[in-house]
C-alpha cells in the first residue's frame, strides 16, 4: 500500500537521478523508507484492533 511519503519519495528521486542530484535521491530514499515503516505500522496497528475485536467478540458472545 502506498501512502504519500513513498510517492514523494520515489518523485524525489527521479528528480535526483534526472538532475544528477545525489542530496535528493538520498532524501528520496528517506522518504520512501519512512513511508514503508509508516505503512507497516498501520498495518500492524489494525491487526491488533482486529484481534482485539474478536477476542472482544468472543468474550461477550453469552
Amino acid at each position: 500500500m502506498d501512502n504519500k511519503d513513498q510517492a514523494k519519495g520515489r518523485i524525489e528521486q527521479a528528480i535526483g537521478d534526472l538532475t544528477d542530484d545525489k542530496d535528493m535521491k538520498r532524501r528520496g530514499k528517506a522518504d520512501e523508507r519512512a513511508g514503508k515503516v509508516k505503512a507497516s505500522i498501520d498495518d500492524l496497528s489494525d491487526k491488533a484492533h482486529d484481534l482485539v475485536d474478536k477476542a472482544t467478540a468472543k468474550l461477550t458472545k453469552d
